[in-house]
């Protein structure tokens, strides 16, 4: 079976729950993202559990979408992947974390995580710094669109790809390819 019932309920569950965002600085659907990491982890093989993690992967973080529904439609092994790859945006009395915070923590929670979280997480990665590497290409100015200096958000990515991109072919392989897209990243110098 090339997509299962499960497969089509999760696009269904991402375009339905991201319909009304858009990516960072742009008109693109942010549905886009989401799919863009699906398509990594298929590629890389990875079974179709993980694959509707990656669909899932921001929907309790950015969505009203709950972990008790992911786990109600998607099960338990889905849910504690969307689990590890979702951030703690707010502390205890609902206020926003600031961005250095949020970022530390995450890192630190995902210490232990298994690896086809970590795959997940890596793909969502990957295709972040593909999008950024895109949209300097096209000119648009990336930095100001985010919550913190270019510096900081460089420092994120390589944090988390070197820190989590080891334990097996697969995330070795991500790890890989998201350094060279974040070299280019770094070396960046708009023509003039």
């Amino acid at each position: 079976m090339l997509i299962s019932d499960n497969l089509e309920r999760a696009t269904r569950w991402a375009a339905t729950a991201h319909q009304d965002q858009s990516r960072r600085g742009s008109r693109t659907p942010y549905v886009q993202h989401v799919f863009a990491v699906a398509m990594i982890l298929d590629r890389l093989g990875f079974a179709e559990p993980v694959i509707v993690a990656g669909l899932l992967h921001d929907i309790v973080e950015d969505t009203q979408v709950t972990f008790e529904e992911v786990d109600q439609w998607f099960g338990p092994e889905v849910t504690a992947m969307v689990r590890h790859c979702t951030e703690v945006k707010n502390d205890e009395q609902g206020r926003k974390r600031p961005w250095l915070d949020r970022k530390r923590s995450h890192l630190e929670a995902l210490a232990e995580a298994p690896v086809d979280a970590r795959a997940v997480l890596l793909a969502d990665k990957l295709h972040n710094l593909t999008s950024i590497r895109y949209d300097l290409h096209e000119g648009l100015d990336v930095w100001s669109t985010f919550n913190a200096d270019r510096k900081s958000i460089l420092w994120y990515y390589r944090t988390a790809v070197e820190t989590f991109g080891k334990g097996s072919v697969e995330l070795d392989r991500l790890a890989t390819e998201c350094l060279m897209i974040l070299e280019e990243i770094e070396a960046f110098s708009p023509s003039l």
